[in-house]
């Protein structure tokens, strides 16, 4: 396993060893919490020398992902280097039938890719819960809009590049993964946020699983770059929410939503 230079997956140096833990865990571990077959990253010499401490051992974590992008001959062929992350990424959005220009940024696509998951998984739901929903990321008026303008007021948010543009990425990235893995977003209490949602896991799932049907399994290990894809998008959004200096008001929602949990528990 060696890492190839790549400028999408260099921000991973720059991020902290707890928000790397979902990453990992994806890369390292199947659906029933077992150690993958193929996996190498656990194994490194990196791993267990510095483990849990993830952002020492960042190159090789990147070098997971390129190379369970790539099928094991192509990477023998290549002295033991994987597919640069574009590649993936578009492997994994061409599974999901996104439509997008090769010119495209990197950062754009991860956001076609998720446009593309909540927009079928939300299409699956009724009025009642995209209001819900609608409610919960603070989209006014909901009550009094149809289906069809809530899909579009959703859409409209996720492309705004503000609050509710995170707070959706975050609901779509930890329901795909629940539904894929079984374990959602771990840190900065996002899978908190989800779960006040948790209807959309369902929908989010299908829409995902309904994506594997006749995979090539000769090719990319679809069930380890999906994941491995959502939380990368992710990662990628903290970094421009700390940029963007909307870290603290993110947290400051995400206080709230832990705030109304605990009063509907006590209830």
């Amino acid at each position: 396993m060696a890492y190839r230079e790549d400028k999408d997956l260099e921000f991973l140096a720059e991020m902290e060893s707890r928000d790397l833990n979902d990453l990992v865990y994806c890369l390292i571990y199947d659906t029933d919490g077992k150690e993958r077959i193929t996996e190498e990253l656990s194994k490194s010499e990196s791993y267990k020398k510095y483990v849990p401490d993830h952002q020492k051992y960042w190159q090789e974590i990147a070098a997971e992902i390129q190379t369970f992008g790539a099928n094991s001959f192509a990477t023998m062929a290549r002295g033991g280097k994987g597919v640069l992350y574009r590649e993936v990424l578009s492997d994994v959005a061409e599974k999901m039938k996104v439509k997008f220009d090769k010119n495209v940024s990197t950062a754009d696509l991860e956001s076609a890719l998720l446009e593309k998951i909540l927009e079928t998984g939300a299409s699956k739901l009724d009025s009642k819960d995209l209001q819900k929903l609608a409610n919960k990321i603070g989209i006014s008026s909901a009550t009094s809009l149809s289906k069809e303008a809530l899909l579009a007021a959703f859409i409209t948010a996720f492309r705004s590049g503000g609050i509710q543009s995170y707070q959706l990425a975050s609901i779509i990235i930890d329901s795909a993964l629940t539904a894929i893995l079984g374990r959602g977003l771990a840190v900065a209490g996002s899978s908190l946020l989800a779960r006040t949602v948790s209807f959309l896991t369902g929908p989010i799932g299908w829409a995902i699983i309904g994506a594997w049907t006749a995979i090539d399994f000769a090719g990319p290990a679809y069930r380890v770059t999906i994941p491995a894809v959502l939380n990368i998008a992710w990662l990628r959004r903290q970094d421009e929410l700390e940029k963007k200096h909307l870290l603290t008001e993110y947290q400051r929602e995400l206080e709230r939503y832990k705030r109304e949990e605990s009063d509907l528990t006590s209830q």
